[in-house]
């Protein structure tokens, strides 16, 4: 009998629903729920393939939500971020190289030069 142990344990994930945390079970539910809604709003004016790619791409996003991690944030919290980072508070970074030698030297520079 083997039992797996996560590495870390805050990336523990208590599993509820076919393997699936709740969270990642809420989000395929919805994912699920927004095609079968996309297929019958939309059967009529398009074909079977172009519908069925339809509900794959309005689908995804809402599946995407539950299952998304990066650097330990959840999809809302990375997109959060990112609208933060970008549009409420920029923050233009420029460089300005500085001579730590020529600092710390400009005062005898200086005086050799009015010296001369």
């Amino acid at each position: 009998m083997e039992v797996k142990i996560n590495r870390e344990i805050r990336e523990y994930t208590e599993s509820l629903f076919f393997g699936l945390s709740l969270r990642q079970f809420f989000f395929s539910v919805l994912a699920v729920l927004v095609a079968i809604g996309l297929y019958f709003a939309l059967r009529d004016r398009f074909g079977v393939e172009t519908l069925s790619w339809m509900c794959i791409l309005g689908a995804a996003p809402c599946a995407a939500l539950g299952f998304i991690h990066y650097h330990g944030m959840t999809a809302e919290q990375l997109l959060w971020t990112y609208v933060k980072s970008e549009f409420l508070m920029p923050k233009r970074l420029v460089y300005r190289a500085t001579n730590i030698y020529y600092e710390v030297l400009h005062k005898y520079v200086q005086q050799r030069e009015q010296g001369e």
